[in-house]
């Protein structure tokens, strides 16, 4: 019997962001969601998802989820089997990254939070095609069923997270890094060093996704962590 899977989302997103990977990997595979809500902190979301999650999984992280997903791994890394890291970024926020974010905050106070949802995830992000739209109707839905408070505190919690390099480093178990071509948000030079940094990696890249890989190529994403989970397991 395989593992169960934790899967991380990410910013402003539920489990509707998996939703395709729900649908196909649950025939197999024990499928847990960890909640990302209601924390101030990255580190707040990982130990609320350690707390809920299964004695050993692997692990699976989008975007903000997969910045959880470091953390997770920071903290518990023999209860780790494998883990995914989709469409993230080890690095800590930049001084220039967390001023980025300011605009968008007093966007989301002031009612507005399509845009600041806009500024955070431009649309050019995703990838081109006439599935864009339904990908972005998704991401609304999802973020105006959480609403401003919540985009404010995840904002918050982005600008003061912590570096993980020496995290993946350290890793010692199978991974998957994935991204998509059109990713502008963590590009693929960008997943490409995550690569590089942890042991047993391999490297993913979807070329007509863009940050939200998830939904806009379910089934290569399918693919790729059907893949990721018949990995054989490294001895520690």
């Amino acid at each position: 019997m395989s593992e169960p899977i934790l899967l991380v989302p990410g910013m402003m997103c539920d489990a509707r962001v998996f939703g395709p990977q729900i649908e196909d990997l649950s025939r197999d595979f024990a499928l847990h969601i960890a909640r990302v809500t209601r924390a101030d902190s990255i580190r707040e979301m990982a130990a609320e998802a350690i707390h809920h999650a299964p004695a050993r999984f692997a692990l699976a992280g989008l975007s903000m989820g997969g910045i959880v997903a470091m953390e997770i791994l920071r903290r518990v890394p023999e209860r780790v089997t494998r883990f995914a890291l989709i469409s993230t970024t080890p690095l800590a926020e930049t001084p220039e990254q967390a001023a980025w974010r300011e605009p968008q905050i007093v966007k989301a106070q002031s009612g507005n939070l399509t845009e600041a949802l806009r500024a955070a995830l431009p649309v050019d992000s995703l990838g081109p095609g006439p599935g864009r739209q339904k990908v972005l109707a998704v991401l609304d839905a999802m973020a105006a069923d959480l609403g401003p408070r919540e985009f404010i505190r995840q904002s918050r919690a982005l600008q003061r997270r912590p570096d993980a390099q020496k995290v993946l480093r350290m890793a010692r178990a199978p991974a998957l890094v994935l991204c998509g071509g059109h990713d502008k948000i963590t590009p693929i030079r960008r997943h490409s060093f995550m690569a590089e940094l942890i042991p047993y990696a391999e490297l993913a890249i979807i070329e007509e996704a863009g940050h939200i890989p998830t939904l806009e190529a379910p089934e290569k994403v399918n693919m790729a962590l059907r893949a990721w989970m018949d990995l054989p397991m490294v001895l520690r």
